[in-house]
């Protein structure tokens, strides 16, 4: 089943957290956490560990997100996490990864499974979607 959504960030907050030992490169590393609200088939809230080497300036980087989710979809509640991970040159979304943790689901999303992906539309907007399977 596919399940569409819109989200939006409610908090991101960096955390100081840097990599030791550290490693001087072009592009500094990251930590910060996150939370998102989902609306639509989706619905709920997930809590985020984001980590990044990105140029804001330049809008260039990589970032990988591992994301713990609590709401429902399509009707069905409970919790799962998943996980995503893209790089920008600035104008672009490439080398994208989604993919929903392995036996992570519970209450009525125990035994989720499946992919899914994240597209951001010209206006702003931030979508999701998961291609999922239980059982």
């Amino acid at each position: 089943m596919r399940a569409n959504a819109t989200f939006t960030v409610k908090a991101f907050v960096p955390t100081g957290l840097t990599p030791e030992p550290a490693v001087p490169t072009g592009l500094p590393v990251g930590v910060a956490t996150m939370e998102k609200h989902f609306e639509g088939e989706v619905a709920g809230r997930s809590a985020t560990l984001f980590t990044a080497a990105f140029d804001q300036a330049a809008g260039v980087g990589t970032y990988v997100a591992m994301e713990s989710f609590e709401g429902s979809l399509h009707g069905r509640s409970g919790a799962f996490n998943f996980v995503h991970s893209a790089t920008t040159t600035g104008t672009d979304r490439t080398a994208e990864f989604f993919t929903l943790v392995p036996s992570s689901g519970t209450g009525d999303l125990t035994g989720i499974t499946g992919a899914g992906g994240i597209a951001v539309d010209a206006d702003g907007t931030h979508r999701i979607w998961f291609d999922y399977t239980i059982g």
